[in-house]
């Protein structure tokens, strides 16, 4: 669906259809600046081995989202125990925007795993010293750097600078890792590519560095941004973001700590437990992105799904270290109900898409209608704008006009598909020396067959 989804979807398909490993493509002659290509590899090497389809191309999503939860519930069994482990790991999985990332076309799970895998290393290392954690914290930013770029080292600086500042073993935990071998490490699986991407098109970090990173930042209403539009946002917006994202998990764990701090005995076993410094972590990681993002005004809520893998495991932790989770029936059937919302959600959207499919943001629905013409030879043409779905669904051959050149077209006496904007007057078709004929409407265009009338393109 529009928009997102379907401009990587596409780019993940040029690059599969192109053999181009190193530049991911917006469209031909044109290089796609605005992220690493990670997730672009992943869904490319999906189409490689399984196909062009939806399935395909979702797969890696689905399939990082599973290794995060599975890196949650591992490191939960390290830092609390397998009670809440198993907590973490469910609500983490029935939380809204982790639940529409694994189905999704997007960057975002292979940036949270990224820094996920960077954060639980971090506070896990000390506890269990294996070479997996010592190194996952250096394979995480790289990941992240890989995914999504600079940004990683920012949200996992964020939390972890001012968290080591007021723990007592500092030097300790710092000395578990293996600092030189490990930046090495990041040097060698990030730099090689992006040394490669600014070489085959000049430009890259220029525009990557400082336009995504800083232009976009600072600049709500970025006008630089070459692939789509600014997300303007009053600032402060993060925070709405983040607890639409965390339903319904996150509104009802502010809930609670509400309620515990009206209540003298529940606030002062708050407060034995803040003091915990895995609590203060996790504290520190859940804020970091809201934080970071506070300053911003150009953002997305799906910005906030690296802070969702912490808030899932302090909200077990908290639940089983103060007993919130207890046996009764009536907490059972509550917190059953809670953790049925987002998935029964699901399930109604995927019934609306079966059903109902044409009412979606999406232009496949156009594109399948006008298939058969495709394959003969007509062009497809979209009038004023051209969604990311049609271009995906189509294979490329969605061409785009302005309406300016709308009568140019029309004069030409050529036979061709016209798709049009349902709120858009159609007075130029009319008046044209065309037979036309509506065969489709989706639920932002009409499309038209339009073919010549012989005898006005005889004369």
């Amino acid at each position: 669906m529009d928009t997102s989804e379907p401009r990587y979807a596409e780019i993940a398909r040029v690059m599969a259809a192109s053999g181009d490993w190193i530049t991911p493509w917006f469209e031909p002659g044109t290089p796609f600046w605005g992220k690493p290509p990670l997730s672009f590899w992943a869904q490319a090497f999906s189409i490689k081995s399984l196909g062009l389809t939806e399935f395909s191309i979702r797969l890696p999503s689905f399939l990082v989202t599973v290794a995060l939860t599975i890196l949650v519930y591992h490191a939960g069994i390290v830092i609390g125990d397998k009670r809440m482990a198993k907590w973490a790991t469910l609500i983490l999985s029935t939380m809204l925007l982790p639940m529409v990332s694994a189905g999704a076309v997007l960057t975002d799970p292979f940036f949270a795993f990224g820094v996920t895998l960077s954060m639980l290393a971090f506070v896990v290392a000390p506890l269990k010293p294996t070479w997996f954690w010592r190194y996952g914290f250096f394979v995480g930013i790289a990941l992240g750097l890989l995914s999504k770029g600079p940004l990683a080292v920012v949200l996992v600086a964020i939390a972890i600078v001012p968290w080591l500042a007021l723990q007592p073993d500092r030097r300790t935990r710092i000395n578990v890792f293996p600092w030189l071998s490990g930046l090495f490490l990041i040097f060698a699986l990030s730099l090689p590519w992006y040394i490669a991407a600014e070489i085959k098109t000049p430009g890259f970090l220029q525009y990557f560095i400082v336009g995504e990173h800083f232009l976009r930042f600072l600049d709500g209403g970025w006008n630089g941004d070459l692939y789509g539009t600014a997300h303007e946002k009053p600032l402060g917006r993060i925070w709405i973001e983040w607890l639409f994202a965390s339903l319904p998990w996150g509104p009802l764990g502010l809930a609670v700590l509400l309620w515990s701090m009206i209540r003298s005995r529940r606030r002062t076993k708050l407060a034995c437990f803040v003091k915990k410094p895995v609590v203060t972590f996790l504290i520190f990681w859940t804020l970091a992105a809201m934080v970071f993002f506070t300053f911003s005004a150009n953002i997305l809520w799906t910005y906030v799904l690296p802070s969702l893998p912490a808030l899932a495991l302090l909200l077990a932790q908290a639940a089983t270290a103060t007993c919130c989770v207890s046996t009764s029936r009536r907490t059972s059937y509550a917190l059953i109900a809670a953790g049925s919302l987002v998935p029964a959600f699901s399930i109604a959207v995927g019934a609306i898409a079966l059903v109902a499919p044409a009412q979606l943001k999406t232009e496949k629905e156009l594109v399948m209608a006008a298939a058969q013409d495709l394959e003969a030879g007509k062009k497809l043409y979209f009038v004023g704008s051209r969604p990311f779905s049609a271009r995906f669904y189509s294979r490329g051959q969605a061409e785009l006009i302005p309406s300016s050149r709308l009568g140019s077209l029309l004069e030409a006496g050529q036979s061709a598909l016209i798709a049009m904007p349902r709120s858009q007057a159609f007075d130029a078709l009319r008046m044209s020396a065309s037979s036309l004929k509506l065969i489709f409407q989706s639920k932002r265009y009409s499309l038209y067959d339009l073919t010549p009338m012989p005898e006005k393109h005889a004369q």
